[in-house]
C-alpha cells in the first residue's frame, strides 16, 4: 500500500511540474501589443479596426422600434420591445439592442492604439504628422462610443445620476458606473484633446475618418443632451458656417450616396460587409413581382405629417408602392431612405450610415436659441431648414418658448427619422411616446409609453452583471 501511495504522489508531482512547465512555455503566434502596434502604420491599422466596428444600425432600429415611426408589416416578432414589455432578461434586448459589447470593443481597440501610439515608431515626417491624427481619431471614437453608451443606458443631464464607466485603458477588470457630471468631464476632454489634432474638413476629406466638424458635431449633440444650450449653439454654429443645407435638387442623393451634401462623417456600407441598412425595414427581394418581406414600415403618424405634395424629405424617405397593391400585402408603403438599387439586384438596400449632417445641427441650434429664449433665431432656423426642403414654404413666427419647442421636437420628427434620434429625444425632453390607434400592433396594445417611464433606459445586461459585480442596474428592473 505504502509502495502504491508513493507511486501515486510521484505520478502528481511529474503531473504538476510537467504541468507547470507548459504554463512557462512561450507562445510563439500570439502577436501582442508591444509587437501587433510596433509602428504608427500598424496604429493606424489598429485605428482602422476600430472604425471597421462602428454600427449607428442598432440605434437607428432601436429608436423607430421603441418610438413611433414605425408600424408592423409582414412578420412581426417584436412585441416586447415594440409593446415596451422587455425585461432585464428579454432576449429581444439581448439579441437586438444591447450596446455593451459593440461600444466597449472599441473602446477598447482605440485604448490599446493609444497606449502605444507614443512609443510607435516614426520612419519619416509624414508618419510623424500622422501619429498626431490618429491620436486624435482614437480619442473622438472614444468619445462617439461613451456618447452612445450614455443614450442607451443613461441620457441625464442631471449630473448626480448615474452614466456609464468611462474607460481610458485597457483593462478587463470589473468596472463600476460613475456619475453624469465627471462622466461628460472626461468625454469632453477628450473632444477638446481630439479636434486640433483631427484634419480640417474639406470638399475633398475622407468622410470616412472624423475630420474637425465631426468632432464639432459630436459636441454639439453632447451639448444638446447636457441642456448646455451655449455651447450647443457654438458648436452647431462651427458646423453650420462651413456645410451649407442641400438644395431640393440635392437632397435626394444623400440617400443613394449620390453626393456628401450636409456630410462629415459617415461608415461606408457594401453588400459584401453586411452594409443592408434597408434590411432593417424589409428583406432583399427576388426581383420586382417577388419584393422581400417587409418588417416594418412608416407609421401613419410619420407618413401624414408631412406636406406630401412639396416637401422633397418625403419622397426621399418614403414610398407607396403599387406592386404591393391588391395582394396579401398588409401595407404598400415603404420606408425608402435607405433602398440602395431597385428589387432583386446586388445592391439593395445598400446604403451608407451617415452619422453627422447639417439638418441635425439647424435642429440643435434651434432648440438652443428657444431654449435662452431666442425666439427670433430659433425661428430664423426652423425657416431656413424647412425652406430648403418644402417647395413654396412660408416662414412662421413662433410666439412663445413652448411653441418653440414643440415645433422644433416635431420637426425632429420629420427631418431625422431612422437615424437614431426619436426615442432618445422624447426621453431627453420628458415626453412620452404616443401611437396613433392605427398604428398599433393589435387592438389591446397599449398606445402609450409615458413620459418619465423606466423603460426609457435599457436594462444593464444580465450578463454584464453576472460578470461585473461591481455594475448597479437600472431602476425598474431586476437582475
Amino acid at each position: 500500500m505504502k509502495k502504491i501511495k508513493i507511486l501515486i504522489l510521484s505520478s502528481a508531482l511529474v503531473t504538476l511540474f510537467s504541468c507547470q512547465k507548459l504554463i512557462e512555455i512561450k507562445e510563439t503566434d500570439f502577436i501582442g501589443g508591444d509587437v501587433a502596434l510596433k509602428t504608427v502604420l500598424n496604429n493606424e491599422q489598429g485605428l482602422i479596426g476600430a472604425y471597421a466596428a462602428m454600427n449607428v444600425e442598432m440605434g437607428i432600429l432601436l429608436n423607430a422600434v421603441f418610438a413611433d415611426e414605425v408600424v408592423t408589416a409582414d412578420f412581426y416578432n417584436a412585441a416586447t420591445v415594440h409593446e415596451w414589455q422587455y425585461s432585464s432578461t428579454d432576449i429581444s434586448i439581448r439579441d437586438n439592442f444591447t450596446a455593451f459589447n459593440l461600444y466597449y470593443r472599441i473602446i477598447d481597440r482605440v485604448n490599446r492604439v493609444l497606449q502605444a501610439l507614443p512609443n510607435a515608431t516614426a520612419a519619416n515626417a509624414t508618419q510623424e504628422a500622422l501619429r498626431s491624427r490618429i491620436r486624435g481619431e482614437a480619442l473622438f471614437l472614444r468619445a462617439f462610443c461613451h456618447f452612445e453608451l450614455y443614450r442607451y443606458y443613461s441620457n441625464s443631464a442631471v449630473g448626480t445620476d448615474l452614466a456609464m464607466a468611462y474607460m481610458e485603458t485597457p483593462s478587463l477588470q470589473p468596472q463600476a458606473r460613475i456619475t453624469v457630471a465627471p462622466y461628460f468631464q472626461k468625454l469632453k476632454a477628450d473632444l477638446a484633446a481630439a479636434k486640433p489634432l483631427l484634419p480640417v474638413h474639406s470638399a475633398t476629406s475622407d468622410i470616412y475618418r472624423a475630420t474637425n466638424l465631426a468632432a464639432s458635431a459630436l459636441q454639439a449633440r453632447v451639448a444638446l443632451y447636457l441642456r448646455e444650450w451655449n455651447d450647443a449653439v457654438t458648436f452647431s454654429t462651427e458646423y453650420i458656417n462651413a456645410i451649407p443645407l442641400a438644395s431640393r435638387t440635392d437632397f435626394p442623393g444623400i440617400w443613394t450616396d449620390a453626393n456628401r451634401a450636409e456630410q462629415t462623417f459617415k461608415l461606408s456600407r457594401t453588400a459584401s460587409l453586411g452594409g443592408r441598412i434597408g434590411s432593417l425595414f424589409r428583406g432583399t427581394s427576388a426581383n420586382a413581382s417577388n419584393i422581400g418581406t417587409v418588417t416594418w414600415t412608416v407609421s401613419q403618424k410619420l407618413w401624414d405629417s408631412y406636406d406630401q405634395a412639396n416637401d422633397v424629405r418625403f419622397t426621399s424617405y418614403y414610398k407607396n408602392e403599387p406592386l404591393l397593391a391588391g395582394g396579401s400585402r398588409k401595407y404598400t408603403r415603404l420606408i425608402k431612405k435607405y433602398e440602395g438599387t431597385t428589387y432583386g439586384t446586388p445592391n439593395e438596400n445598400v446604403a451608407d450610415a451617415k452619422v453627422f449632417r447639417t439638418g441635425e445641427m439647424y435642429l440643435i441650434r434651434a432648440e438652443a436659441r428657444a431654449e435662452n429664449n431666442d425666439l427670433v433665431g430659433a425661428a430664423a432656423d426652423l425657416n431656413a431648414l424647412r425652406a430648403a426642403r418644402i417647395n413654396g414654404y412660408t416662414p412662421v413666427i413662433l410666439a412663445s418658448k413652448d411653441a418653440a419647442i414643440t415645433a422644433i421636437v416635431e420637426e425632429r420628427f420629420k427631418e431625422l427619422p431612422y437615424e437614431g434620434h426619436r426615442f432618445w429625444d422624447l426621453k431627453r425632453r420628458n415626453l412620452p411616446v404616443t401611437r396613433l390607434t392605427a398604428d398599433l400592433p393589435n387592438p389591446n396594445a397599449a398606445p402609450t409609453l409615458p413620459a418619465g417611464n423606466f423603460r426609457f433606459l435599457l436594462p444593464i445586461p444580465n450578463t454584464e452583471i453576472q460578470a461585473n459585480p461591481l455594475i448597479q442596474q437600472n431602476p425598474g428592473y431586476t437582475n
